[in-house]
């Protein structure tokens, strides 16, 4: 939809030449024969020096009055402001689809056959979803139902699913907040599953949903998941892990469960069935909590837990790599102990870079800023990856915090928990709040911002 009037050149120009209010230089007399016709000749001339020279016109520019409409429209469309031509969200035509299944259901509870069919056929009938399906994502995320018993504790959980918002926006994601158990048996670490679930049915237009635990958050606002590498390899599910402490060390924390990137398909489907079998809606829980502790000696709790089962499914069966990624080359996401030292000196680097090219520093609109982290990406070739790298973590995760409840892992006090929730927040906060023209001069201190100079950070607070 356009939101500008359109006057076309020619109607301009013509109103500018032929001007009706324009006197004639030409004396009539009524009476006079000869006036008369000489007003006739003149108007007749006229009218041929209209034709001839819009003729003239036409024949010079290629003139094609079935495509002359059209190409005034793609010119003007340029110069207006228009709606988001990429998709349509406002066609659901009434063809049958699977929603309109009566036996479907949304619950982990029930298995859903021929997902993959049914989704190519929606996207059929939605031609507009269709281009970029293949890397759309669906960023899924939430938390308990009641107000957390930690007094600052909601407060954090809302900076933490504002940061979500900001890297979803920035990138084009879309997300869901969920904060009920979609299945009253699944709770703690079990309720994402039945949510990852019903992500997949409500957004069959999108190719990955990305669980993101609460208490996790993005700390690189510009680093873009690399769908292309997973694609490449046909990978299903993507979780933070590595292969020695599974296979050799028979570990429970070989991998982390909290953030992983799921393929929207019937594979998918069938995996979570197997993996939420291992939950507290199973007759055979308490079974699985032994089977778990009884291969992985350095589980403490009895109970069986989502991570230990996805690691003890793997162990199980290793032809499961074929199809689940244990990403470790960068930090899917990553233990906020080990990272959070590393803020400074990553702050440092990164404006010692900017300093030294002025392209990385130059403002832009927020819309661009995925550009802005190619630019960037040269200059890191040499920071590394993970542990050891100034390289910005991608994601930081608080694990063992427990922001909403407050108990926290006995290996760590409160305090260090909660300053250092704040100062992550802020880090990540003064990558967005740099597009508006503001940042934290002090991470610890959410409360103040400094306005950035026209070429910050070559002078200014940083």
């Amino acid at each position: 939809m356009l939101f500008c009037k359109m006057v076309t050149p020619e109607l301009s120009q013509s109103k500018s030449q032929f001007s009706p209010m324009a006197k004639s230089s030409v004396r009539t007399k009524p009476s006079s024969c000869f006036s008369d016709g000489s007003l006739y000749l003149g108007a007749a001339l006229l009218a041929f020096l209209l034709v001839w020279s819009l003729w003239s016109y036409a024949l010079s520019h290629n003139f094609d009055p079935k495509t002359s409409a059209k190409s005034v429209a793609n010119t003007h469309a340029h110069e207006c402001v228009q709606e988001n031509p990429e998709v349509n969200l406002h066609y659901d035509p009434p063809d049958q689809t699977f929603y309109d299944d009566q036996e479907l259901s949304y619950s982990i509870e029930k298995p859903i056959k021929n997902w993959d069919e049914k989704r190519k056929e929606w996207l059929k009938h939605h031609p507009s979803f269709a281009p970029g399906a293949r890397d759309r994502v669906v960023l899924v995320t939430g938390s308990q139902p009641k107000p957390c018993k930690n007094p600052i504790g909601d407060h954090l959980l809302l900076r933490f699913f504002k940061n979500k918002v900001d890297y979803c926006r920035i990138h084009g994601y879309d997300i869901f907040y969920n904060n009920v158990l979609l299945h009253p048996k699944m709770h703690s670490y079990w309720a994402k599953l039945p949510v990852v679930k019903a992500a997949m049915l409500a957004h069959p237009e999108a190719e990955w949903i990305w669980w993101v635990d609460s208490d996790a958050m993005f700390t690189d606002m510009e680093y873009k998941l690399p769908l292309q590498r997973y694609d490449y390899k046909k990978h299903n599910l993507i979780v933070h892990g590595w292969e020695k402490l599974i296979y050799e060390k028979k570990s429970w924390t070989a991998l982390n469960a909290g953030v992983f990137l799921i393929r929207n398909c019937q594979w998918s489907m069938d995996f979570m069935e197997k993996w939420s079998g291992m939950g507290p809606m199973s007759s055979e829980y308490e079974k699985w909590g032994g089977i778990q502790r009884s291969v992985f000696k350095d589980k403490l709790f009895p109970e069986s837990d989502d991570q230990s089962g996805l690691t003890y499914l793997l162990y199980k069966d290793k032809s499961l790599t074929e199809k689940i990624y244990l990403e470790g080359e960068y930090y899917f996401e990553g233990y906020w102990a080990d990272i959070l030292p590393t803020y400074d000196n990553i702050t440092e680097k990164y404006t010692e870079l900017e300093k030294e090219d002025g392209k990385l520093r130059r403002r832009h609109a927020e819309k661009v800023s995925e550009q802005y982290g190619v630019f960037r990406e040269p200059h890191l070739r040499e920071a590394g990856n993970g542990k050891g790298s100034w390289r910005r973590p991608f994601i930081t995760h608080f694990t063992g915090c427990q922001p909403c409840s407050g108990d926290h892992n006995q290996m760590y006090e409160g305090e260090t928990c909660w300053n250092g929730m704040v100062k992550a927040l802020n880090f990540a906060d003064n990558q967005v709040l740099r597009k508006y023209g503001f940042v934290h001069p002090d991470l610890l201190d959410s409360s103040t911002v400094t306005e950035t100079s026209f070429d910050y950070p070559d002078d200014g607070p940083w």
